[in-house]
């Protein structure tokens, strides 16, 4: 289990702007991931773009966290429309396998860092350092309608999840996330997608989180050992448009933790977990050359 924020799927993708000594650590991929949501019908649109904008994003400090952050960001947009090679609010992909119904590409997700001094449950603990997720995405095409631009797909990401705070890097554990996703392409001019499943983790990855080793017990935290398996479940929706040279792009995602092997743990204070948020990029350059590609 992981806390991510959509996702979906980033695989690692913008990174923020240092704004602050406390911004410095918080990655907007792990909140741009909810907005990037594939779509199945192919346009024509420039190899490159590049831009700057901003988003603002209200979220848990982490699934089943009982306190919230809300965070304006800015960040750089930049797309590459390769054949092979794609750079964009998934992050730097490789398709592996592309064909009709089947799809192999890298997948990637980030989590933010969590300050256990400003949270209540954590208060003495070690703090939660960003993570960073990456591994290997089956995508397989269930139903598609061209002529109506939409498109039902099943996603199968699996994720080794790294932690490090920029002196050491440890390895945090492994992360599934099947999900089915509904997309259109064109609503009235807005790209609209949907996303419904669950999230496994395994022993380390619940331990990172939810763990409470002996010396953090406290009379009102007792010490939890995290066992492996269901994490909860979600849904997503997603909208994004390019109006000229604005993006625009929107996103709220609703969590249950309901069932999950963590959810006796002291520190899974919610049974739910709410993000939300709205991003806007202003696109200054772009390549003279254009390519068939998924709609933004």
């Amino acid at each position: 289990m992981t806390n991510q924020l959509p996702s979906s799927r980033m695989h690692l993708a913008i990174l923020a702007v240092r704004l602050s000594r406390r911004l410095r650590r918080v990655w907007l991929g792990v909140f741009t991931t909810l907005l990037a949501v594939p779509l199945a019908q192919a346009e024509s649109q420039p190899l490159w773009d590049a831009g700057i904008g901003a988003a603002v994003i209200d979220f848990p400090d982490y699934r089943g966290a009982d306190e919230r952050q809300t965070l304006l960001l800015p960040f750089p947009y930049f797309n590459y429309r390769g054949e092979r090679l794609k750079v964009d609010r998934q992050g730097v992909r490789g398709l592996l396998v592309d064909t009709n119904r089947i799809e192999i590409d890298v997948s990637m997700n980030a989590t933010p860092p969590v300050r256990s001094r400003n949270n209540q449950a954590r208060d003495g603990m070690e703090n939660l350092d960003p993570t960073i997720e990456a591994g290997p995405s089956l995508k397989i095409k269930l139903a598609h309608d061209t002529a109506r631009q939409w498109a039902v797909e099943l996603r199968l990401p699996l994720r080794a999840s790294i932690a490090l705070d920029f002196s050491r890097l440890h390895y945090a554990g492994l992360v599934f996330q099947p999900h089915l996703a509904l997309d259109f392409n064109d609503v009235h001019g807005w790209k609209v997608g949907f996303t419904s499943g669950a999230v496994f983790g395994d022993q380390r990855q619940h331990q990172y989180f939810y763990g409470v080793p002996a010396q953090f017990a406290t009379s009102t935290r007792p010490a939890y050992e995290a066992k492996g398996g269901y994490g909860g479940a979600y849904v997503l929706a997603a909208a994004r448009r390019r109006f000229d040279r604005l993006w625009v792009a929107t996103f709220l995602r609703m969590d249950t933790l309901k069932g999950a092997a963590f959810e006796n743990s002291p520190l899974a204070r919610s049974d739910h977990a709410v993000y939300a948020g709205i991003a806007f990029a202003w696109i200054f350059w772009e390549s003279k050359e254009r390519v068939e590609s998924k709609g933004e």
